[in-house]
């Protein structure tokens, strides 16, 4: 995908990692944070654990919809 096609996309919305385009993040949910030119940036909510922040092309991640939650130290 290209970023054209993601114009909706803004921050708090739920993005989806190509699993074929990573094997550790592949197929995971990605709370976006930040958009770039060349694509997002966000993170994976990892229970037990804390997030996971990830960078990723558009070209690698599918749109889902909009995150009900954001972790507080994400909300502007």
């Amino acid at each position: 995908m290209t970023r054209e096609q993601f114009d909706d996309l803004a921050v708090g919305d739920v993005v989806q990692v190509d699993p074929a385009h990573d094997e550790r993040f592949g197929a995971c949910f990605l709370v976006v944070t930040e958009l770039k030119s060349w694509g997002v940036q966000g993170y994976v909510r990892v229970p037990g654990e804390g997030d996971a922040y990830y960078r990723v092309e558009y070209a690698h991640v599918h749109p889902i919809g909009k995150a009900e939650w954001i972790h507080e130290r994400h909300q502007a």
